[in-house]
């Protein structure tokens, strides 16, 4: 499949509601849409295959992708598209065995030589970041901004980039211009007033 530009990533913070957000994005979607279910850390695996299942139910008739991150055993349990994986998740090479080869594979990566290293060992496409400072996950190291960005990108030219953290709608251009194929979001989306009109409007400019 050709790799949309916008990644909504699901918020996974207590009191948030990750499927009303994902009805949102639905209703404005255009097929740069792809959702990424993003489990808490502390969530069962029961929990984590429940909603992903809800949200796997919404998008599939909608046409729009379902990556799980870190879980891929819930992404083959829901029938989700692929998968993604962070630094202290499964290594890329395991996690394409297990996915399969027509899965859709994302891996994060900070730095040129990683980023390599998880082509060369599968990945689809790239989370690079984070490129802003971001308060949606805690532990992340310092923003690499879009000279980092760009680094990696000069690095895997043909790899679809997707640039994370931080990310607004008034930031966009200026990754897409470092070399960035599109770019995923939590709180650009989760803490607007209009969840709706945040996802048409990075779905606008991201396709600008």
């Amino acid at each position: 499949m050709a790799l949309g530009r916008l990644h909504l990533i699901t918020d996974s913070r207590p009191g948030r509601d990750p499927i009303a957000i994902v009805r949102a994005a639905l209703s404005v979607a255009t097929p740069d849409l792809v959702i990424q279910f993003r489990p808490a850390d502390d969530w069962t695996d029961r929990m984590a295959y429940e909603l992903a299942n809800q949200i796997v139910a919404l998008c599939r008739p909608a046409g729009v992708p379902v990556l799980v991150n870190d879980r891929l055993h819930v992404a083959l349990a829901t029938g989700a598209s692929g998968g993604h994986v962070g630094a202290d998740d499964l290594p890329v090479t395991a996690a394409r065995r297990l996915l399969g080869p027509a899965a859709v594979l994302g891996a994060t990566s900070r730095l040129p030589a990683t980023a390599l290293r998880a082509v060369g060992d599968g990945a689809d496409y790239l989370g690079v970041g984070p490129c802003y400072a971001t308060s949606t996950k805690d532990g992340l190291p310092v923003s690499i901004g879009p000279e980092g960005l760009r680094a990696v990108a000069r690095q895997c030219a043909g790899t679809p980039i997707i640039a994370i953290g931080g990310v607004t709608v008034a930031r966009v251009p200026e990754l897409l211009a470092a070399g960035a194929h599109g770019v995923a979001v939590i709180g650009a989306v989760s803490d607007a007033a209009d969840p709706a009109r945040a996802v048409a409007d990075l779905l606008a400019t991201v396709a600008a």
